[in-house]
């Protein structure tokens, strides 16, 4: 069958269309996206406005009409952070339903985390044995940790590079004094979960998954994305330390120009460089590796598995 997800994150809103059945991995076949940067358009009070919604309406209208288009039999509708945490949520899901036909289902950060970790563990199997997750978004950081496909320990942490970067970096290039008090949470932040995976044992496998991870994984030497999803790319901690002052001494226009890089996302890129360093440092990983699944993979996954065998 021909599904769609509908993901929309904390920086952009996504169509993923793949065919799929029980048993098979899904095969991508059409890609919808439009970028929103919710994370970004949050009044003081916490709310999305009327700009924000207006938008998310009119890209959500859009998408379900691709997926129509597309042929697909059922389409997979989600938020995360950026909605979650959004303090006029209800409303905002309740105009979307109306006015789109959408009735999008909000993901906790718990689920976020788990799905994000069975996408991770069907894709290196069962002989990467005790695997730790790393996921960077634009509202969220989320942390896994297991041996099955249902985690031992799921957490999701306030620290996504689109809601840092608007919440803790005005400048641009950003202010000295900003990057330190931002470093200084992020790993205050982090460290309070540690414990909680300490407890498992050290890892046989550290993985990532995001644009962020893949871009700072660009940045330290991996293949571009045109060399396809079967090519092995790492991100090393090494690698990464050296790239964080230089990404701090850049303007976002600069950071553009570098390899992988997109012009969405340079802004937000230096956060997102020091939540992945603080999560690497304080989790004692010295190398990761990229796993080209993620949320939307692992929604299909679960869809699949309830799905009767043919």
């Amino acid at each position: 069958m021909r599904l769609g997800v509908l993901d929309v994150g904390s920086n952009t809103v996504h169509l993923l269309v793949m065919d799929a059945h029980p048993g098979a991995r899904p095969l991508p076949a059409h890609s919808h996206k439009a970028e929103l940067r919710l994370a970004e358009l949050l009044d003081a009070d916490g709310s999305i406005g009327t700009h924000g919604v207006e938008r998310l309406v009119t890209i959500t209208h859009d998408a379900v009409r691709t997926a129509e288009d597309k042929g697909c039999e059922e389409v997979l509708p989600f938020a995360t952070s950026a909605i979650r945490d959004a303090t006029n949520a209800d409303a905002v899901l309740k105009r979307v339903k109306e006015e789109t036909g959408v009735d999008l289902q909000v993901l906790t950060g718990a689920e976020e985390a788990r799905l994000t970790f069975l996408a991770a563990r069907r894709w290196f199997g069962w002989s990467s044995g005790k695997l730790l997750l790393l996921d960077i978004g634009g509202g969220s950081l989320e942390i896994a940790y297991g041996m099955d496909e249902e985690p031992d320990a799921a957490v999701s942490l306030p620290l996504g590079a689109g809601r840092l970067t608007a919440g803790w970096l005005p400048g641009d290039p950003p202010d000295a004094a900003d990057v330190k008090a931002l470093r200084r949470h992020v790993r205050a932040q982090i460290a309070r979960t540690v414990g909680e995976f300490a407890r498992f044992g050290r890892p046989d496998h550290v993985v990532a998954t995001s644009k962020t991870f893949k871009q700072l994984a660009r940045l330290a030497g991996a293949p571009s994305s045109g060399e396809g999803q079967y090519v092995q790319r790492v991100l090393s901690r090494t690698s990464l330390e050296e790239w964080v002052p230089k990404l701090s001494a850049m303007t976002a226009e600069q950071r553009c120009a570098l390899p992988g890089v997109s012009e969405g996302r340079a802004p937000q890129l230096l956060a997102g460089a020091l939540v992945a360093e603080g999560a690497m440092d304080l989790f004692g990983v010295e190398e990761l590796e990229i796993c080209p699944w993620a949320l939307r993979e692992g929604v299909i996954l679960r869809r699949l598995d309830h799905l009767p065998a043919a």
